[in-house]
């Protein structure tokens, strides 16, 4: 059978293997204008005004956007509700009055082709007054506006009795961590291609990840109704949280057809996509911890800094509330306080990235865990067993909430994965070679970080099944594919629901005209949400099958079952009835081409699957660089609908956990320039730095909530790699707790080993 737990290759693939796929630089429309962005120089200033006569001279330009033509569209909003005390932060479509970071669109030129638009955007002059910029989330807030200072957002989450815990305390651990400021940097830019269609709809291509999301707010924006506007996914070369938001540029090529009448397309290139696009992570934390005598959390008091950059975006204070709700993690920490500033800076405005909050908060807590076994002389993998909540405690409920939902824990054993991680890796007898090359001078070190992931983040998810006479299913759903495999995953756990097989099931994602509603791919919920949809559907017209199987047959319903695309006796009779007949005979009482049934599947709980990372670092004495012989991750997912697809979810999860340990940051210099916008100053891992990645996928822990017992996939690959890596570095240079920053630069390694002498 090749439904749920078949290790299935992506049906996705063939066609992209084949040099078939469809991304928005493929798509065209007959007549069809080229937008290009004029994107500010100057990273804080006034703008006093954009000269736009020398472009419009140029023949082929069909118009230049200033502030002053986009006036009436309001700015962008977010995807969560209830969120008014930000939107004085919102960011508009194009700069108004003033510039708050290199890249922020201040105008945007129409163009017959590419080239002729690129040429004219460089024609374009824009005149902006410089003002002091600020670049450190930890200075003093300033004025962000006559109204409203820098300081857009303070976070505050809390349980149990902090002052008792210290006050008990044997020893008390603090530490200043940070984490760098990187993101995803998808094979495929962004892009868009707007245009309207023969009844006057508007028609957006080249959407990703939360389509009907993107339309509500584009309606909105646009003064539209819902009906008037459908966006269309199709193949997408990455998502990694950074596709598929609101920026600016979709809203300017929708509003542009419907103003020019034409269609308008924009493509992005690389240097703007490092400059404009989403940022992500950049935090401070300050962290003090109450331990006991034997290293057992008694509390932990957290006070961190976000760099949101120049404006708050769609994702709102997504990334600093995942920080502050999960980083206790997988610990019972018994009192905890997060305090969480979120500030605005002069650089590129921050949304999410893959793990957004908890590859940040998974670095401050392994790091806390590694301090405080430190501080005891003990073994880190002791201090977290000491620390670990256990099996009998679930589900476990932290008392404070994320994403508008509580923090309930719903299944896990985190000390039994963590056995079997360190037997899976043999980790004495790691240690023991380790211990064997340092006696030979060389650095090399092993460490472990353990972590806790969110996934299936409701509220709901709709499906719509038709079955046809030849026994054929189509799955329309209002999720999105970023190139996880959707369409396999999706189609197994429709042929598990309705026996038959998954290459007989056609699934059509991220459309909205093809289902009234959904929520798209995001914090890691398709498989949860969306899988659980297709089982309830899928167990209505199994059900509407066998009862007119029953009459055919004159048997009870009860002693009938569906397997391999035949409804069949359990008799032993051998009298069965091939799926496309019994929907044939459904039709000839219903009418219609196709049996068709709906379901929606609610849920305001999330799901916790929950992993162990291990990384052996060798570090260069000389050069300071660090080389990653081995990376593995331990990872409990409840239940897995394809394990080859979970499997190369987390080796790639892995590989961009990496990147931000030990290579990608987006610097900046005084003036708030950016350093890092070519591919030869952000550094991404290759194959080179990249080492053969293990991973140990077990299902001990199913998850409750909905039909399937699956948790996510999409995150855990990359949620505590870099406390891994930092754990495995402090181990190559002594043992002590050296690496308090990601990335590790080799400067400051050459530091710390310095230290270690």
């Amino acid at each position: 059978m090749d439904g749920i737990g078949a290790r299935l290759k992506r049906f996705e693939d063939p066609a992209l293997l084949r040099g078939e796929g469809r991304f928005a630089a493929d798509l065209d429309r007959p007549g069809q204008l080229h937008m290009r962005v004029v994107r500010s120089s100057i990273a804080h200033g006034l703008l006093r005004g954009v000269d736009a006569s020398a472009a419009l001279a140029l023949p082929g330009v069909a118009a230049v956007w200033t502030e002053r033509d986009v006036a009436d569209i309001p700015r962008i909003g977010f995807r969560m509700m209830g969120l008014t005390h930000l939107e004085p932060y919102r960011q508009p479509i194009l700069a108004q009055d003033r510039v708050r970071y290199v890249g922020e669109p201040v105008a945007v030129v129409f163009a017959e082709d590419p080239y002729l638009a690129e040429d004219a955007e460089e024609l374009v002059l824009a005149e902006i007054e410089p003002l002091p910029v600020l670049l450190s989330a930890t200075e003093a807030p300033r004025d962000f506006s006559a109204t409203h200072g820098t300081e857009a957002a303070v976070l505050r989450k809390s349980y149990g009795d902090l002052d008792a815990a210290f006050a008990a305390a044997a020893h008390v651990v603090e530490l200043e961590l940070s984490v760098g400021r990187h993101s995803g940097v998808p094979l495929e830019t962004r892009g868009a291609l707007a245009y309207l269609d023969e009844e006057g709809v508007l028609r957006m291509l080249g959407a990703a990840k939360v389509p009907h999301a993107n339309r509500l707010a584009l309606a909105r924006m646009l003064g539209l109704d819902p009906a008037q506007i459908h966006l269309h996914e199709g193949h997408v070369g990455g998502g990694f949280g950074i596709r598929g938001e609101l920026y600016p540029e979709d809203a300017l090529a929708c509003l542009a057809t419907l103003r020019l009448g034409r269609p308008v397309k924009w493509i992005e290139d690389r240097r703007e996509h490092l400059m404009a696009a989403n940022h992500s992570r950049q935090q401070t934390h300050r962290i003090r911890a109450a331990v006991d005598a034997v290293g057992f959390v008694l509390g932990a008091d957290v006070e961190f800094f976000h760099d949101q950059g120049g404006y708050v975006r769609t994702h709102a204070v997504t990334v600093p509330d995942l920080a502050a709700a999960m980083l206790p993690g997988p610990y019972v920490f018994p009192a905890y306080r997060a305090v969480g500033h979120v500030r605005l800076t002069n650089k590129t405005p921050g949304g999410t990235y893959r793990a957004p909050g908890r590859y940040e908060s998974s670095f401050v807590r392994e790091r806390l865990m590694d301090a405080v076994a430190e501080r005891l002389g003990r073994d880190p993998v002791e201090i977290r067993r000491i620390n670990l909540i256990p099996r009998e405690a679930m589900p476990f409920d932290r008392g404070i909430d994320t994403l508008g939902t509580p923090l309930v824990y719903d299944s896990g054993d985190y000390e039994k994965l963590l056995d079997k991680t360190l037997r899976h890796v043999g980790w004495e007898a790691l240690q023991a070679r380790l211990a064997e090359r340092r006696a030979r001078g060389e650095r090399v070190g092993a460490g472990l970080a353990l972590f806790v992931e969110k996934s299936g983040l409701g509220p709901f998810d709709d499906v719509r099944i038709e079955l046809d006479r030849a026994g054929r299913a189509t799955i329309a759903t209002g999720a999105a594919s970023v190139g996880q495999g959707v369409a396999t995953a999706l189609a197994q756990v429709g042929a598990e629901a309705l026996g038959i097989p998954a290459a007989n099931i056609r699934v059509i994602h991220g459309q909205t005209d093809a289902v009234s509603r959904g929520m798209g791919a995001f914090a890691t919920r398709v498989t949860v949400m969306t899988g659980t949809a297709i089982a309830m559907a899928g167990e209505k017209l199994r059900q509407k099958l066998i009862a007119q199987v029953a009459l055919l047959l004159q048997r009870p319903a009860d002693r009938l079952e569906l397997v391999g695309g035949v409804i069949r006796a359990t008799d032993g009779s051998g009298a069965s009835v091939a799926i496309g007949d019994a929907v044939a005979a459904c039709l000839a009482e219903t009418g219609g081409d196709a049996l068709c049934e709906e379901a929606s599947f609610e849920s305001h709980h999330m799901t916790y699957p929950y992993g162990v990372h291990m990384a052996v670092a060798r570090v260069d004495v000389e050069t300071g660089g660090v080389v990653l012989e081995r990376l593995m991750a331990g990872y409990d997912m409840g239940r897995a609908v394809n394990p080859m697809l979970v499997e190369g979810q987390i080796a790639g999860g892995l590989a961009q956990g990496l990147g931000g340990a030990l290579l990608e940051e987006f610097r900046y210099d005084a003036e708030g320039q950016p350093l890092s916008i070519t591919l030869a100053d952000y550094l991404m891992p290759t194959a080179n730095e990249t080492p053969e990645i293990d991973v140990l996928l077990t299902e001990d822990a199913p998850s409750g909530i909905g039909l399937l017992g699956v948790k996510g996939a999409g995150e855990g690959g990359t949620t505590a790699v870099g406390a891994a890596i930092a754990a495995a570095v402090d181990a190559a240079l002594g043992g002590r707790v050296f690496v308090s920053k990601l990335p590790i630069s080799p400067a400051q390694l050459r530091r710390w080993m310095g230290d270690s002498a």
